[in-house]
C-alpha cells in the first residue's frame, strides 16, 4: 500500500508539472495605485512618450460627452514628471495617438465638427513638430462613403510604418490598416478588416511590430463572466490571419475602475513596460490609470503567446 501511495503521489506530481508547463501562468501586470486627475478635462485617449529626454504624455480634451463640439475640443501635452501642461494645440481634434520618429513628434488625431451619436468628421490628421511649438497639419486618412473614423495607432515595421485605424464599417466597431514610407502619405490596405473572432466589436486598436509579428491590443465589448469593456490582444505575421492570446482579456476593470479598461497605449522606460489605460463607465466619468510589466515591451507582447498552448485563429480577410 505504501509503495502504491508513493507511485500515485509521483504520478500526481508529474501530472501537475505537465499541466503547469503546458499552461504557464498569465504574465503579471501590476496596476499602480494612482489615477490621473481630469482637472476639468476628460482624459481618455492618450500616448506617453519621451521627447528630448523628457517624459511627456499627449491627450485630448473633449468636453460635453455626446454633445461635444469640435470647436471646444483640443489636444494637449503634459509633463509626466512635473504634472504641468506643456502646450495646447490641435483645436477640433480628438482620439489622439503619437509616434516619435527621431526628434520628430508625430501626433495622429481625428478632426471633427461634433460628436453626437454619429461623429461628423473630416478624417484623421497628422500633426507634426520638432519643438512642441510649431505644428504642421495634414490630412492622412479619409472616411469612405458614410464611414466614420475614430482611434488610430502607428508603429514602425520592416517596410516603413503601419497604422491601425478604427472604423464603424462594416462592424461598429472594427479596425483597418494603412501603410506609409514617410508618415505623411498613407495607402489603405484593401480587403483587411479586423472584426474579432465572431464579427464583433473591436475598438481603439494599439499596434506594435516585433518581427515576425504584428501585435494589437484592442477593446472587446462586455461579455458574460467579465466586468464591462475589456482589453484583448492578438498577433499576426501577415495582418490577415491573427492569433488571440490565451490570456484574454489582458486588462479588466477591478474595484474602483467602474466597468471599463480601454484605450491602451504603451511606454517602455528603463527596462519596464507601462500600459496607460482608461477606466470609467464609458458614459459619465473616466480617468487614466497605469499598469506595469516588469520587462521590455517586446517581452511583454511575446509573453502573452506561450508556445505550449493552442491558439485561436481569427481572419481579417474580407
Amino acid at each position: 500500500m505504501k509503495n502504491l501511495f508513493s507511485v500515485l503521489s509521483c504520478s500526481c506530481l508529474l501530472l501537475l508539472m505537465f499541466v503547469t508547463s503546458a499552461y504557464p501562468q498569465k504574465p503579471v501586470l501590476i496596476k499602480l495605485p494612482f489615477a490621473f486627475s481630469d482637472v476639468g478635462r476628460t482624459p481618455m485617449e492618450n500616448t506617453p512618450f519621451v521627447f528630448d529626454s523628457r517624459l511627456l504624455i499627449v491627450a485630448n480634451n473633449r468636453p460635453g460627452g455626446a454633445d461635444a463640439k469640435g470647436k471646444d475640443a483640443y489636444l494637449y501635452i503634459d509633463d509626466l514628471q512635473t504634472g504641468k501642461e506643456v502646450t495646447r494645440f490641435g483645436q477640433g481634434h480628438s482620439f489622439v495617438s503619437a509616434y516619435m520618429n527621431g526628434n520628430e513628434l508625430n501626433v495622429f488625431a481625428l478632426e471633427f465638427s461634433d460628436f453626437g451619436r454619429v461623429m461628423n468628421s473630416t478624417g484623421i490628421d497628422r500633426l507634426v513638430t520638432t519643438d512642441l511649438k510649431n505644428w504642421k497639419t495634414e490630412k492622412v486618412i479619409l472616411p469612405e462613403g458614410d464611414e466614420h473614423l475614430f482611434n488610430s495607432s502607428v508603429c514602425r515595421d520592416d517596410k516603413g510604418f503601419m497604422m491601425a485605424y478604427e472604423s464603424d464599417k462594416p462592424v461598429q466597431f472594427c479596425f483597418k490598416f494603412a501603410r506609409s514610407a514617410d508618415l505623411s502619405r498613407w495607402e489603405k490596405i484593401p480587403g483587411l478588416v479586423f472584426t474579432g473572432e465572431k464579427h464583433e466589436y473591436s475598438a481603439c486598436p494599439l499596434i506594435r511590430y516585433f518581427a515576425p509579428y504584428y501585435y494589437v491590443i484592442y477593446l472587446h465589448a462586455p461579455m458574460k463572466g467579465h466586468n464591462g469593456w475589456i482589453s484583448y490582444m492578438a498577433r499576426s505575421k501577415d495582418l490577415e490571419t491573427w492569433e488571440l492570446s490565451p490570456y484574454n482579456p489582458i486588462l479588466e476593470a477591478t474595484a474602483g475602475e467602474g466597468k471599463n479598461n480601454s484605450d491602451v497605449d504603451i511606454l517602455e522606460y528603463e527596462g519596464k513596460t507601462y500600459l496607460y489605460y482608461a477606466t470609467g463607465d464609458q458614459e459619465t466619468w473616466g480617468t487614466v490609470r497605469v499598469a506595469m510589466f516588469d520587462g521590455t515591451e517586446k517581452a511583454f507582447f511575446e509573453s502573452h503567446f506561450p508556445k505550449t498552448v493552442k491558439l485561436t485563429n481569427v481572419s481579417a480577410k474580407q
